[in-house]
């Protein structure tokens, strides 16, 4: 087909909401609906990522062609009302407080994307399959020609995991799991169980597995999953209550695993490290089944991989490491917001027949910094009327030189530049940064700026061509969208000498393992971001002066927000918590301010506007 079309994505009113705007086969423009409310994880109908998506491409509603869905709601309505009735008369309750909603809203979304655009959509709307648009958004914008395809998540419409393949403009589904059986339930069910917040926490047990040993997996493989070769297995499903009540597990998963459910906000005990490192264990085993038995079947060199497991980023590392496949691609808005791209990518492509085009050597995600960007004038604007304290520089030499020396003389940088980043993870454009080589660095940023656990890991930002020499990476490999877990090189590795001996938990972090400790894990990991002129711009050119400063080519990169909030997307988002934290610096563009030259006042302020996000 010859005639260009504009296409609207839409994904939400389950979780995480967000827009995608494709054009021409080009992804114009992305966003979550939680980065303008600043509700996280925000359900609604992404009002105001839709709004932003048409101001981007410059675009009315009425020059829309198709708006389209990501999923298809009568199906998923289907699935609940089988539940329920199945689950008859335990899940009445849910049944009561899920059918008003269903009825009033997510059974007539046309009618809540008319409320969205503000008139009615004279094109078409069309809905895709849950799963296929997770398989769209990891196939179409990779750099592959044809891959096999892997999906793994809570659930859709019934599936709940898939594999399929990828061929030049077509992708096909051909295996399926199917729910109340799913891989993304059980790792929440242990979210839940280990007092973490349900589709937000999940980082927070991965981060915390290799704190512990795996003493439960094997009875988490005998009690609670009938697990095949090929990957697929059926849950236990004496021991979740996910299907009939609003809690994951009840009081037989606990006698299972010592005790209750540990409550949220209470002391992390040893047996919270053991069961993560045993679900975690038993996570990347399923993955790794999953994507050999993916490989036996399609017999392609390469893989593509989206839903919100993908964002598992040490399964991750080890299907690179050990699995069969020669590259991977993972979606970097792997969870629900990814669906919206990739509804819109497969109507353009498979509905409509485009034609593909792929380079090799780089995907079509440009660096999923698909947000809001804001002009010098604009952010002069809210500064002035801030009464903020902060220096212009006309000069990006002169920019470069001093933040470097900021950060080698261990200050902490709020550094907002460019368009917002698509995804859960912070690229360069929406960071928090600072020093790799300071001891104390990750306990301060995790305490006094993200105030949230002190186990929590920090990622490395590495120059790509550096990558190989403080990571165990291929060099011709990259990973710039932070979705791969590597371990730190031995060359970098310093020798504990005993150091360890009566330490558990926590108390590991005690020790210096690395020449890099602000991003070496418990055991000797790293969450590793290739950073490359093409795709990060001045943030490569920051790493490359403090490269020239200290000889070290990395820096700590963390996400900009706070525990509870979501990653900033306005300058106002910016400063507000830069004052509100124990932050030293922040860098809007050209724009350079210190925490000591603020007023007071606005400090407070800002402090009280950010204590609603601290203990969410």
């Amino acid at each position: 087909m010859s005639k260009s079309v504009t296409i609207l994505g839409i994904s939400g009113l389950y979780h995480d909401s967000a827009a995608a705007l494709v054009q021409e086969g080009h992804i114009v423009a992305a966003a979550q609906e939680e980065r303008f409310t600043r509700k996280k994880h925000d359900y609604r109908m992404p009002v105001n990522a839709i709004a932003y998506c048409l101001q981007e491409a410059n675009l009315s509603p009425e020059q829309l062609d198709y708006v389209v869905f990501y999923e298809k709601p009568l199906q998923k309505f289907d699935r609940l009302l089988e539940t329920w009735i199945a689950c008859a008369p335990r899940g009445f309750r849910q049944f009561l407080m899920g059918i008003p909603q269903w009825l009033n809203e997510k059974l007539h979304i046309p009618r809540e994307i008319d409320k969205a655009l503000g008139t009615p959509f004279k094109g078409k709307y069309i809905f895709t399959e849950h799963h296929e648009s997770h398989a769209a958004s990891a196939f179409f914008p990779s750099p592959y020609d044809q891959a096999a395809i892997v999906t793994l998540d809570g659930v859709g419409e019934w599936t709940t995991a898939s594999i399929g393949i990828g061929r030049g403009n077509r992708i096909e589904l051909k295996y399926e799991l199917r729910f109340p059986h799913s891989l993304g339930l059980l790792y929440s069910a242990f979210t839940y169980f280990t007092g973490f917040k349900v589709n937000s926490g999940e980082y927070k047990l991965m981060g915390l597995a290799p704190y512990g040993k795996p003493i439960y997996r094997d009875k988490i493989l005998e009690y609670l999953l009938d697990l095949k070769a090929d990957g697929s297995f059926r849950l236990n499903m004496d021991y979740f209550t996910y299907c009939y009540t609003d809690v994951m597990v009840g009081e037989k998963f606990a006698a299972l695993f010592d005790g209750p459910r540990r409550k949220p906000e209470s002391p992390i005990t040893q047996r919270e490290m053991d069961i993560a490192a045993s679900i975690q264990s038993v996570t990347e085993e399923i993955m790794l089944r999953i994507v050999r038995f993916a490989h036996q079947q399609t017999g392609m060199k390469n893989l593509v991989l989206a839903g919100g497991v993908a964002l598992n980023c040490v399964g991750n590392g080890r299907i690179l490491r050990e699995g069969p496949f020669e590259n991977i691609w993972i979606q970097p808005a792997a969870g629900d917001a990814g669906g919206a791209l990739g509804a819109a990518l497969f109507v353009h492509y498979q509905l409509l027949g485009h034609e593909r085009t792929v380079d090799n050597r780089r995907d079509l995600q440009a660096g999923s910094l698909l947000g809001p960007r804001f002009t010098a004038d604009e952010i002069r604007r809210f500064l002035d009327s801030a009464g903020a304290v902060y220096t212009y520089f006309e000069e990006e030499n002169a920019l470069l030189e001093t933040l470097a020396a900021d950060i080698e003389a261990s200050k902490v940088i709020g550094w907002f530049q460019g368009r917002m980043e698509f995804g859960p993870r912070a690229l360069g454009a929406r960071s928090i940064i600072g020093d790799p080589r300071d001891e104390q660095m990750q306990s301060r940023m995790n305490l006094k700026i993200k105030f949230r656990e002190s186990f929590r890991p920090f990622a490395p930002s590495i120059l790509r061509e550096k990558a190989a020499e403080y990571f165990e990476l291929d060099p011709n490999k990259e990973s710039p969208y932070m979705l791969l877990v590597a371990p730190v090189h031995e060359r970098q590795r310093i020798a504990c000498n005993g150091q360890e001996d009566g330490l558990s938990g926590i108390d590991l972090l005690k020790v210096k393992r690395s020449r890099i400790p602000g991003v070496t894990h418990v055991d000797y990991s790293a969450r590793v971001q290739t950073v490359d002129a093409d795709r990060h711009g001045r943030y490569y050119r920051l790493l490359e002066r403090f490269q020239q400063k200290t000889d070290c080519p990395l820096v700590i990169n963390t996400s900009f927000n706070i525990r509870g909030e979501p990653i900033v997307c306005t300058p106002q988002d910016a400063y507000r918590c830069f004052l509100a934290t124990h932050m030293d610096v922040l860098v809007l563009e050209n724009f350079v301010l210190y925490k000591d030259r603020q007023p007071s006042i606005s400090r407070q302020e800002a402090q009280s506007y950010m204590a609603q996000f601290e203990l969410d």
